[in-house]
Formats: structure tokens, C-alpha cells, sequence
């Protein structure tokens, strides 16, 4: 993740990306949706977030009309916003801004309603009174730590410690190439993503629903049919895919990701669709079908 390097000066200083910035406006979005049946057979497990429209268009589109309003009211009005793709740390504004705490996995959680909430930034250029925390936004994880012992591949050092390298999430969209040999049991059924440090959270246990209907279950989408992901050919994947934050590993990483849920799944159905994919023209996916075949 060397955009994590590249960003490093605007994040710990947003005035690198508006000198002007006076204060910061944090927004949030709830996605808690509850999880649909498990269809069993050759499917692979999607994180919540992933489940329905890309976040980064719905939230995006919003943030854009808020920025027109406020120029409407303010014309001189200097703003700068993000959401998870601009080199803003929104958990450390958004526990700032009293609207939740970071708790020991990394992510903010807002007591009474949990963790499954996207977070965007405003900057402005303009000195606004602070809102008063949320009540219970202190910190408050006690001595719990299901987050960090429900990991199955040992990705946090200790508490508010992640290593990337070892993370579901990253492994699974982020990285490019081979995901490392013993990293790959741990993945287990997560295709894409992964929500268990989240699920395991004493303050995830009953998620208000999410309001935003953009963000519910598409068909076929919180458990993804590892099959036609592997027999599909790239391009018409990826345009399958079109609008849905799937799309973010390619066809290549995805295909990667189900071979190898595949063979962690042990089910020698999968035996066909994985000799056919050991003979893809990316050598990342034919390794790692070959991978799985071994396994079974």
C-alpha cells in the first residue's frame, strides 16, 4: 500500500490540502444489514460493505451535493472532502469530532450502533463551534479483546495494532501477487474482505438496520458462487461486477481469492472448475488454483 507513504504528509497535517482549513466536518453512513442464509455448496463469504453499490459513488455523489449547497450559501466558502480516498484518516477525525472511539480493532465504533458505518470528511475554511461527544464516546473496550483473539491470521501486534500484511481485508483486495502460503488457510471462506473482528464486537451485537437501500444484499452478493467466478471469463467479470466494490481486486485477485476458498473449503465438486483454472493465463490464479488442487 505504498499510497499510505505517498499520503502521509497531508494526513498528519490536512492543511497540505487545504491551507485555509479551519475545521473538520465527519460524516457517517451506517451498512449494518443483516447477513443472508448461508446457501452452502462452492461460495465464499463477502464482507457486509461489499454487499450492494459502491460506497465510494453513493457517499461520494452525496458529498458533492453537499459542497454545492454550501457554496450556494457561501461563496467564498473554501471545502476539501474525501471519503477513503483521499489521504484523510477519517477514524482519528471522527473520534475527534466525539462521534465515536477507535476501538482495540482499528475502527470506530459509535456506542449504541456499532462499527458497520462508512466515514467521510469536509474541511473548511471556516471556525465552527464543536459538537458536543456522543454520549458513551469514550473509550471503552475494558479489558475485552475478542477483536484481536478471533483473527484467524494473527494480524493484530495488540491493541489499535494492525499489521496490513496479515489482514483478510488487505490480502484479499489490496494485494497484488501470490497471497503467502501460510496466510492462506487462515482465509477460510472470505473471498472478499473480512468482518469478523467487527462480528465478534460486544458492541456489533445488534446493529440498527442501515436505512440506505442502496446498501442491502444484491442477489448473489454476500455469498458469492466461487464456480462462476473462476469459469467467467476477466472482462465480462469485471464488467458483472460494474458499480459493486468487488471490483476492486480485479478479475485476477478475485479469481485468486476463490481458488483458494476453494481449497480451503475441501470439496472435491470443486475439482473441474479448478483444473480449468489452473490453466488461466495469469500465473497468480493458476498458482493458486494449482494450490487448492493439491489441498484436495
Amino acid at each position: 500500500m505504498g499510497w499510505m507513504v505517498r499520503g502521509r504528509g497531508p494526513r498528519a497535517n490536512p492543511t497540505a490540502l487545504l491551507p485555509s482549513a479551519r475545521s473538520a466536518v465527519v460524516l457517517g453512513v451506517d451498512h449494518a444489514w443483516p447477513r443472508p442464509p448461508d446457501p452452502g455448496g462452492l461460495t465464499g463469504m463477502v464482507a457486509r460493505y461489499a454487499w450492494g453499490r459502491d460506497y465510494h459513488n453513493l457517499v461520494g455523489k452525496r458529498l458533492r451535493r453537499l459542497a454545492a449547497r454550501l457554496r450556494q450559501e457561501l461563496p467564498d466558502l473554501g471545502l476539501y472532502w474525501g471519503v477513503d480516498s483521499r489521504p484523510l484518516i477519517e477514524r482519528a477525525w471522527a473520534e475527534r469530532a466525539g462521534l465515536g472511539f477507535v476501538g482495540r480493532n482499528c475502527c470506530l465504533i459509535v456506542p449504541g450502533e456499532g462499527s458497520f458505518l462508512f466515514l467521510a470528511v469536509v474541511l473548511v475554511d471556516v471556525a465552527l463551534p464543536p459538537d458536543l461527544p456522543r454520549a458513551g464516546a469514550e473509550r471503552h473496550c475494558g479489558s475485552c479483546r475478542r477483536c484481536l483473539d478471533a483473527c484467524p491470521t494473527d494480524a493484530f501486534l495488540g491493541p489499535h495494532q494492525l499489521d496490513a500484511r496479515r489482514c483478510i481485508s488487505y490480502l484479499t483486495i489490496e494485494h497484488q501477487g501470490p497471497i503467502p502460503l501460510p496466510l492462506r488457510p487462515g482465509l477460510g471462506r472470505w473471498v472478499f474482505g473480512c468482518d469478523l473482528c467487527q462480528e465478534v464486537c460486544p458492541h456489533n451485537h445488534a446493529p440498527p438496520p442501515s436505512p440506505e437501500v442502496d446498501l442491502a444484499p444484491r442477489p448473489g452478493m454476500a455469498w458469492l458462487d466461487l464456480a462462476w467466478v473462476l469459469g467467467t471469463p476477466d472482462a465480462a467479470l469485471e464488467q458483472a461486477l460494474e458499480g459493486s466494490p468487488l471490483r476492486r481486486p480485479g478479475a485476477v485477485g478475485l479469481k485468486r481469492n476463490a481458488a483458494i476458498v476453494l481449497g480451503n473449503l475441501g470439496d472435491r465438486a470443486a475439482l473441474p472448475v479448478l483444473e480449468q483454472a489452473r490453466r488461466h493465463a495469469d500465473p497468480v490464479v493458476a498458482e493458486a488454483a494449482t494450490w487448492a488442487l493439491d489441498r484436495l
